[in-house]
């Protein structure tokens, strides 16, 4: 089953997809990242962040998105979503940074540009 991701304030502007690698969909149908075990990466490889327990964390640690159960905020009902388009091949990927310490704070940047970082 997909998992939509919501911005801090409840809007839903991507979802993972299981059934494909566990890519990371905007609601245009495009793969722009992906996740590895709880670590997300760009399709270029890149090491973007963290996915633990249903919050999406930067590389600082902050956090930037949430699952419908971790929302602070009351969740907007989700798009209809497109089909998906065809994935482009992974590139080698990068090793992951070390955790750092994971924070209660926002990040300053928004779920969509953090996620479409390393797109190709």
């Amino acid at each position: 089953m997909e998992t939509t991701l919501y911005t801090k304030f409840g809007h839903p502007v991507m979802y993972i997809s299981p059934q494909h690698g566990y890519a990371i969909y905007n609601w245009n149908g495009h793969a722009l990242s992906y996740l590895v075990d709880d670590a997300i990466y760009g399709w270029r490889g890149r090491h973007l962040g963290w996915f633990i327990n249903g919050i999406v964390y930067d590389l600082n640690g902050y956090r930037v998105g949430y699952t419908k159960d971790t929302c602070p905020y009351a969740v907007y009902m989700e798009y209809v979503k497109y089909a998906k388009y065809a994935q482009y091949a992974k590139y080698a990927r990068f090793a992951p940074y070390a955790r750092p310490a994971l924070s209660w704070s926002d990040s300053p940047e928004d779920l969509e540009s953090f996620l479409s970082k390393d797109k190709v």
